[in-house]
């Protein structure tokens, strides 16, 4: 059958803002319960709820928790770490009061562990031994900033819990040895992120399980830790990153000599990550020796055995280019990997013979590969004679073609963070915009992990240049090559990425239009008001503050708003605290202001990110609709109009 020929942008597609929600869940953190395998899931569906599901033994899942009940963790803002499970129960952080609940696996009714308080919870760890958790512990009550530490919590009864370790700004990943004799942990202090410099302390427990003789075994001098683990027998093993990769590394802790950090499988590749939020993993022990691991090559994820006695790395032959959450127990290992034709699954894998089989689809609903665009991974030159790094999409969709010598109009993404990553995996939100005839660069600008610690510092004291300038360079690279029409390009971005887009709209001329999801306008507001975890942040990215005033004036869109020339869309949760509404709304008045086209969706509810179905389908659909009234395209979904302000209503 002949393709109708139609202009880009405006393709049917079977790939509907309703239909990515309507069956969709994000897969979150794995844990074990026994031998009964659990895991968490977010819901837009029912209004953004993070629900915890079990495998039950005819291989179905079934909730353990029941509505209203949602396991989410808002330490940091970001959260992380909100359940563990033990034989017959699981704990988890209730999301609407941060307190630490105990929930049967027998069905009885959830009950407090904590009680109401301004303190909040994550990265539960499980001390069977002692009967209790031990957890990361942020206080509200106090001044002038939240004060986080290691806390002990009983599983009789409903008490505050005793402080373990304090001191530090910030701490993560306690971990009990196998014999329950020995904590070990992460902490750091401002102004570092965990991604810049971390330190790794080991003490060991007495007879209360109180830490004594704590001490620093590694880290601190610029060198970034992650994920401490124990082997079988009690060996510490942890990630570091003192290579310039984030290599798998043992501790030897030799009897009277000072512990060092012995390389398991020297090389480029990553296997560690941005600590944005706590329980992240990326090895486990299937034995004393064979570790399980996964990790990435330029942007690229991989899943492997290593032998810890000779550092042999063999990788599983897997589909799987996205791979998160690892969890490892005996002879199988869990995951959540996506392809790049499929999204994300909850994944069982045969340690020793590398068969997997999916456990939990995040969608059900099948995609024609007709309408599929695979990612394409890229390098392009870009400012200062570097190479940059993206994922680059073609519009796809079997049914349409656009007319003869027209060129597709471009969506640069710049992703949040900025200290984070996009990879290859099927994205469905970027499928609803390749199978509309929009090609998509999705990009890993400088800063980007999982290129090495020298990439990712490119952005330190260039934040709003280096991503910015890769951004530009994505999409001109693009265009250059006729994959894209250099009058219609447009970029979008949430949060940190959100930032890169405004600035690319205001310091540059390469842009037809933008949309900002909850992205940031002015770097000084930030500085001045945001959460504590970020609040030193700016420092490493831009300058010291308030030292560097005039710099971050430089860099923020809003002080130069004079010089934007670029109709924008911006969205907005009315609750975020990372990035509060006034930024969006500042901006969206100099635009008032200045006559151009602006467009303002705000969510009431939602706060950094959107997880509300209803809000996910308007915005996707809101920002089709401002681009095709700007870039003149009519898309071909019943889409309600978004009203953007200084600008004709589309003719009926």
């Amino acid at each position: 059958m002949p393709k109708q020929i139609a202009p880009y942008g405006s393709w049917r597609s079977p790939i509907t803002a309703r239909w990515i929600v309507a069956d969709a869940v994000g897969l979150g953190t794995i844990a074990l319960a026994g031998e009964e395998l659990l895991w968490s899931e977010s819901r837009p569906g029912e209004g953004g709820r993070t629900a915890l599901v079990r495998r039950a033994r005819d291989g179905a899942p079934h909730d353990v928790l029941p509505p209203p009940w949602s396991a989410r963790s808002r330490v940091h803002e970001y959260g992380g770490g909100a359940f563990t499970a033990a034989d017959e129960a699981v704990y988890f952080v209730d999301d609407r009061e941060q307190r630490v609940v105990a929930c049967a696996l027998d069905g009885a009714a959830p009950r407090y562990l904590t009680p109401a308080s301004a303190r909040r919870h994550a990265d539960l760890t499980l001390d069977a031994r002692r009967g209790r958790l031990i957890a990361v512990c942020e206080d509200h009550t106090a001044t002038p900033e939240p004060a986080n530490f290691l806390v002990s919590i009983p599983l009789a009864g409903c008490a505050a819990g005793t402080t373990l370790v304090s001191g530090h700004d910030f701490y993560a990943s306690p971990r009990l040895s196998p014999d329950g004799r020995t904590l070990a942990w992460l902490a750091w202090r401002h102004p570092s992120m965990p991604w810049d410099e971390t330190e790794l302390w080991v003490a060991k427990l007495d007879d209360q399980g109180l830490p004594r003789d704590a001490r620093c075994i590694a880290g601190g001098g610029g060198e970034s830790l992650f994920q401490p683990e124990w082997s079988p027998s009690g060996v510490l093993h942890v990630v570091s990153d003192r290579s310039g990769s984030w290599n798998l590394y043992r501790v030897c802790d030799a009897d009277g000599a000072a512990p060092t950090l012995e390389a398991l499988c020297p090389s480029e590749a990553e296997f560690g990550l941005p600590q944005w939020v706590f329980g992240m993993t990326t090895y486990g022990f299937a034995s004393e020796h064979a570790i399980v691991c996964c990790y990435a090559e330029r942007g690229t994820w991989r899943v492997a055995r290593l032998d810890s006695r000779d550092g042999s790395l063999t990788p599983y032959d897997l589909p799987f280019i996205g791979v998160s959450g690892l969890v490892v127990r005996g002879p199988r290992a869990w995951f959540v990997g996506g392809s790049a034709t499929a999204p994300p699954a909850l994944v069982e894998l045969d340690v020793a013979s590398g068969a997997h089989h999916v456990v939990r689809r995040s969608a059900s609903l099948d995609v024609d590969p007709g309408y599929v665009s695979a990612a394409q991974a890229i390098e392009f030159p870009t400012a200062g004679g570097r190479t940059a790094f993206a994922f680059y999409y073609p519009p796809a969709n079997r049914d349409f073609a656009a007319p003869t010598g027209e060129l597709p109009p471009l969506r640069v993404r710049s992703h949040g963070g900025p200290t984070a990553a996009t990879d290859g995996v099927l994205k469905l939100p970027i499928q609803y915009w390749t199978s509309r005839g929009f090609a998509v660069l999705d990009v890993n600008y400088g800063g980007s992990t999982g290129y090495g610690r020298a990439y990712r510092e490119r952005l330190k004291g260039a934040w709003g240049v280096v991503d910015v300038a890769d951004c530009v360079a994505g999409a001109r690279h693009l265009a250059e090559r006729g994959l894209a029409d250099p009058a219609r390009l447009t970029i979008s971005g949430g949060s940190a990425g959100g930032y890169t887009t405004l600035c690319a709209l205001v310091f540059h001329d390469v842009f037809a239009a933008g949309a900002s999801h909850y992205g940031i306008g002015d770097l000084a507001a930030l500085a001045a008001d945001t959460h504590k975890f970020e609040s030193r942040y700016t420092d490493s990215l831009v300058a010291p503050w308030p030292a560097g005033k005039a710099l971050y004036r430089e860099r923020s869109p809003l002080q130069h708003a004079d010089r934007l020339a670029r109709p924008v869309i911006f969205f907005q949760g009315l609750d975020d605290k990372v990035v509060p509404p006034s930024q969006a709304e500042a901006m969206v008045a100099v635009l008032r202001a200045k006559k151009l086209p602006v467009a303002y969706v705000a969510f009431p509810g939602e706060q950094h990110g959107f997880r509300k179905a209803d809000n996910i389908v308007r915005a996707l659909e809101a920002e089709l609709d401002f681009f095709g009234r700007i870039l003149g395209f009519t898309p071909a979904d019943p889409i309600e109009p978004v009203t953007i302000e200084n600008f004709p209503p589309r003719q009926s």
